[in-house]
């Protein structure tokens, strides 16, 4: 951070601006009306889950200037609730208004390239990796990673979105030819024993707060199931968040960001992708902590001091995905311990986040539960 005074925080009754329209800029507005603020919502997409809860919305594309101009004199702050917002947007906006986080965060995470040296940089291990730019590069590329491989897109992919596991110099052949846009990232097959997220919070001051980590599952490449904390060794854990930390330290973060890792089966972690904004995997602490990660963006985004990170409850987090997800719903929402949160979509499409639920136990009640019980009706 640079020397001289630090910024006063936003008086109560100011506006936050958020970039983007989905659950996570919703969640982050309810977060911030708590907190005495308003919202005021910037997407492409008329009703967007953010824009049904926001004191005002903005629908434009992120590439109409006059538009972009408009909600930045409207605001006193802008953050974003994803990172695939065009770079160009942010930097037109930073000209009129403060960004928390700034085009730093935004342009190392949109690029699996720049996101892996920076994670080397921070000090972060993460398995072998590889630029491919064009055909000719893969056999260098493969023969630094080696096979099996995993084939991603620098830009854009989520969700499983945008990345093949390749077996054979063949199998990588056609999936260079599948893949776009073109760079492509070559990444080593990491055969982990669990995957591991880590969510940090930064204040304009510098202060530092994570959670606990926390030890996540998959279905279908989409997020199913997270256990807080998660089961692993103490040692693995603590540096999960020390990762956390030193990688909002390294971008200058003025948020919430989040660290995924692989736990290897000897408790290794190994870096994987950053998310410069609440995630998906820290949605359990909205009911088992004081402060939830959404909190704790607002807070920050607004230039608050960061409040207490500490559970008061260990917990089971589900996401309600697809028609199949939303069929669970009615039963949910009378469970006892089970805490629903619907995003206000109105179709309920295969691979769509509906929601999600998390049952909450007593401190320790991960660690002494049968994995039945846990998911027992979640």
């Amino acid at each position: 951070m640079s020397e001289g005074p630090l910024p006063a925080p936003l008086a109560p009754g100011s506006t936050i601006g958020i970039l983007g329209g989905g659950q996570l800029g919703r969640m982050t507005a309810l977060a911030a009306a708590r907190l005495g603020y308003r919202c005021h919502v910037f997407s492409p997409v008329a009703g967007e889950p953010a824009t049904l809860v926001a004191a005002e919305s903005t629908i434009a594309a992120y590439d109409d200037a006059e538009a972009l101009g408009r909600f930045a004199r409207a605001v006193d702050v802008v953050t974003f609730e994803f990172e695939n917002v065009p770079a160009a947007a942010l930097d037109h906006l930073a000209a009129i208004v403060p960004c928390r986080p700034g085009i730093r965060a935004l342009s190392v995470c949109q690029d699996r390239l720049q996101e892996k040296a920076f994670l080397e940089r921070a000090g972060v291990p993460v398995a072998a990796w590889a630029a491919v730019h064009s055909p000719a590069d893969l056999p260098a590329a493969l023969a630094k990673v080696g096979l099996p491989a995993v084939l991603k897109t620098t830009r854009l992919g989520y969700d499983g979105r945008g990345q093949a596991v390749v077996r054979t110099a063949e199998e990588a052949k056609a999936a260079m030819a599948r893949l776009s846009p073109h760079p492509l990232i070559a990444e080593a097959f990491v055969p982990f024993a669990a995957e591991i997220s880590a969510v940090a919070a930064r204040a304009v001051d510098g202060s530092t707060a994570t959670y606990d980590a926390v030890e996540n599952r998959h279905a279908h490449h989409i997020l199913d199931l997270s256990f807080a904390p998660a089961r692993l060794p103490e040692e693995a854990a603590l540096l999960a968040r020390r990762h956390a930390a030193a990688v909002a330290e390294a971008l200058e973060l003025v948020g919430v960001l989040a660290v995924e890792f692989f736990l290897l089966p000897d408790g290794t972690l190994l870096g994987n992708e950053i998310a410069p904004r609440p995630h998906n995997s820290g949605h359990w602490t909205i009911d088992a902590c004081g402060a939830s990660q959404f909190d704790q963006h607002a807070r920050a985004v607004a230039g608050l001091p960061l409040a207490s990170t500490e559970r008061h409850g260990d917990a089971v987090m589900r996401n309600l995905v697809g028609p199949e997800g939303m069929a669970r719903w009615p039963g949910l929402a009378g469970a006892p311990g089970v805490f629903t949160h619907l995003y206000g979509k109105a179709e309920a499409r295969p691979g769509r986040k509906m929601g999600h639920a998390t049952r909450v136990l007593p401190l320790g009640g991960l660690r002494t539960a049968g994995e039945d019980d846990l998911l027992k009706g979640l």
